[in-house]
């Protein structure tokens, strides 16, 4: 399997699910498939929520975990790590 066949995997998968364009930052083999970090900006939720008319995006970060055969097993929305 090459690492070009599983990033057009991801990047087809969040075109579909999500329709937007991606943009693949990570890629890393595991023992039961692939795993891979997506970069997707989106409409400001916070700015959406107080229906005011805006053009700023957010830069959301989603994970994706593949099988050997990449089918999507599980993706989500990537919690950003803090800073103590």
């Amino acid at each position: 399997m090459k690492i070009d066949e599983v990033r057009a995997a991801i990047e087809d998968f969040f075109k579909k699910t999500i329709n937007k364009n991606v943009r693949v930052i990570r890629i890393t083999k595991e023992d039961d498939g692939w795993s891979g970090d997506a970069e997707i900006y989106e409409e400001s939720s916070f700015i959406k929520s107080l229906g005011l008319p805006t053009r700023v995006q957010d830069r959301n970060i989603y994970y994706v975990k593949l099988n050997d055969e990449l089918d999507v097993i599980s993706y989500g929305l990537k919690e950003e790590e803090k800073e103590e």
